[in-house]
């Protein structure tokens, strides 16, 4: 099936593609007594963490930013993102399997379950950033109209996460061993991406490492706009776009190639 095929068969589906996801949005707090209120207790948890622990307890401080907040703007404005991205991939990893009995027992397009996958991880990201965004604005801290500059930088690591999901969820139907890699993989990815501290604290032979790094710059970008109110160097993020598209492009081919297996695989 071509791309225009794909796209009608999950529009004459998206109201499946729609309850789905608001299915698994209701069931992660099924039983539990606050429920929705779950998803605004933990982000705002994690920025209180972040802003008040590692700011004014410990003291965090990045350097050329004198603001006690600064620190924890940093890890806010990337841990949040590589947040949707990891949660993307590792998801991705089980998706088909996942939802092996309903492929099996419905009438589909598979195309729809990395839809769902996305979308679920959208959903819980919009609400985390949102968050985010509110404490700025208490703070004194949101960098105005810069911050629309996030949006074309969320939407590579959105890209780039989709591409793995789909490449790596259709491999781990036939090899089940991706998936464990993968998840060990992701944890040395996220210490080798200036998340947690600043490019500058590594030692100079690691720069030219980072380089070779898509996520790096992704993440550095999202820094320039929410910790020093800048837009960043556009030319810095062709690397991750064009590891999105090798990405994408390998995970159409994959999908393409063995979709039909999966079920029988399943």
């Amino acid at each position: 099936m071509n791309a225009v095929g794909i796209t009608r068969a999950l529009w004459r589906y998206r109201g499946f593609v729609l309850a789905t996801v608001a299915r698994e949005f209701q069931l992660r707090y099924r039983g539990s007594t606050l429920g929705f209120l779950w998803n605004l207790i933990q982000p705002i948890g994690t920025v209180f963490i972040f802003t008040v622990v590692f700011a004014q307890i410990m003291q965090a401080r990045l350097a050329g930013v004198n603001d006690v907040y600064g620190y924890g703007v940093y890890l806010c404005a990337g841990m949040f993102v590589w947040g949707m991205f990891a949660e993307i991939v590792q998801r991705g990893l089980n998706m088909f399997i996942d939802f092996g009995n309903m492929l099996k027992k419905a009438s589909f397009p598979r195309s729809s379950v990395p839809l769902i996958i996305v979308l679920s991880a959208l959903l819980n990201f919009a609400i985390t950033f949102g968050i985010f965004v509110a404490f700025l604005l208490i703070i004194g801290r949101f960098p105005g109209m810069v911050a629309f500059a996030a949006l074309p930088v969320i939407a590579i690591f959105l890209m780039l996460a989709v591409g793995l999901a789909v490449l790596l969820g259709t491999l781990n139907v036939f090899l089940r061993d991706i998936g464990q890699a993968v998840v060990i993989a992701l944890q040395f990815w996220f210490w080798l991406t200036p998340i947690v501290y600043p490019e500058k604290a590594l030692p100079e032979f690691a720069h030219e490492w980072l380089k070779l790094n898509p996520a790096a710059p992704l993440i550095s970008a999202m820094h320039d706009i929410f910790v020093d109110a800048k837009v960043p160097d556009w030319s810095t993020l062709m690397l991750p776009v064009i590891c999105a598209v090798v990405a994408l492009v390998l995970a159409a081919l994959a999908f393409r190639a063995y979709s039909g297996e999966l079920v029988d695989e399943l």
